[in-house]
């Protein structure tokens, strides 16, 4: 079986856009990234993942381009852009793919366009509705780069970042590319934190997961990008899984059966035994839902020894960018981390006596050795469910 591989990876979230930032972030001793601020909400100050790292320019972008979404994308492409043109020389730029996980795209520019037009000052100049099509970063990323392949991007809500990886493998796999620059992007808007808010699922603190007393999410943004390919490379993309329980339009189905099912299905495609996983990155929201069904689904598929946490505290929920987020965070578990320090899981302690006694990683923790296979979860509206099982090469 033709083993796929992450040769290099650019990614930028509230912890930085860095990979000294983020993994200094992610082993600290107190938490970061998220912080208070009403730059979404004016006059409610709500806990936000959001990214306050200078961004890049957009004015040689063309107009129907230019948006926070892609400002992110730019920033998260910045480090791969070498290895990529390395690609495109190599193996020809139709032999390169692009897939993109993206669900806010241009909502927020769309969003500041109608209340001029409704303020009676007309449309912005120059403002393109093509800023909204989930396509557009896709579209960026591809006349930056000048790749040719298959390009599109994924809107699965919250687990379209890890679709995208699992996308980008399938495709190395039938032999149609060579290459594929794959991960997930979104950007903050006030518009996806009132819909949250509607469903009373958003908290005005820092989230807090599996805790009896969680209130709900952090809203974040972000982006992660990887090169994906069939040479060897520092992180190998072992397994993925996928399911669909379609139990509810915004609810998961209590069981965490679907969550199980892509947690297996990962795992046999890895030909990886439960036992040997190291770590899981939750996907962690802090509802009260998604926390229940998905530590139901961690017990049953690994049992209650394997360590845990979930990141979102410190990144937000950055939605369909999430899954390829903490994908980078599993590049920082298994790289350059001989002791095997994982991503501290940051709450109060107070455990739901309902749920299964998970163990979650306290500040300090380190296995005493390299990780070798490292799980990460990404469960969305609509029962869309993926996991993604990366392992030492």
């Amino acid at each position: 079986m033709t083993a796929i591989f992450l040769q290099a990876h650019g990614c930028v979230c509230a912890l930085g856009d860095t990979p000294e930032a983020i993994r200094a972030g992610l082993w600290a001793d107190a938490p970061s990234g998220v912080a208070p601020t009403d730059a979404h909400t004016p006059g409610r100050v709500l806990a936000l993942g959001r990214v306050s790292t200078p961004l890049p320019a957009l004015d040689a972008l063309p107009h129907r381009e230019r948006s926070r979404n892609n400002a992110l994308l730019l920033a998260a492409l910045a480090p791969l852009r070498g290895r990529v043109q390395a690609a495109i020389e190599r193996f020809g730029p139709a032999r390169v793919a692009v897939v993109l996980g993206v669900s806010t795209a241009g909502l927020d520019e769309g969003v500041a366009a109608i209340r001029q037009v409704h303020s009676g000052f007309g449309w912005p100049a120059h403002y393109d509705y093509a800023l909204q099509e989930m396509g557009n970063a896709a579209q960026c990323a591809v006349r930056e780069l000048g790749v040719a392949g298959p390009a599109y991007a994924i809107s699965t809500a919250c687990s379209s970042g890890a679709k995208a990886l699992a996308t980008g493998a399938r495709l190395l796999r039938s032999g149609q590319v060579d290459a594929v620059v794959a991960g997930g992007v979104d950007a903050l808007s006030g518009f996806t934190i009132a819909g949250f808010s509607a469903l009373d699922a958003v908290s005005a603190e820092r989230c807090n997961p599996l805790s009896a007393n969680r209130r709900g999410i952090n809203i974040g943004e972000g982006a992660a990008l990887f090169l994906m390919g069939r040479d060897a490379g520092p992180v190998r993309l072992s397994g993925w899984g996928e399911s669909a329980d379609a139990h509810h339009m915004s609810a998961p189905e209590p069981s965490g059966r679907g969550a199980a099912e892509a947690m297996q299905r990962a795992l046999a495609r890895a030909r990886v035994a439960g036992g040997d996983v190291d770590y899981v990155n939750l996907h962690g929201t802090a509802t009260e839902q998604n926390d229940a069904m998905e530590s139901l689904a961690v017990e049953r598929v690994l049992g209650r020894d394997v360590p845990v946490s979930s990141t979102k505290p410190l990144t937000g929920h950055a939605l369909a960018a999430a899954g390829a987020i903490e994908a980078a965070f599993a590049w920082h578990a298994l790289v350059d981390n001989p002791f095997g320090r994982l991503p501290v899981h940051w709450w109060d302690g107070a455990a739901d006596p309902a749920l299964p006694p998970l163990r979650v990683v306290a500040p300090g923790f380190a296995l005493g050795r390299p990780a070798r296979h490292v799980l990460s979860n990404s469960f969305a509206f609509g029962g869309s469910n993926a996991s993604l099982l990366f392992s030492q090469p």
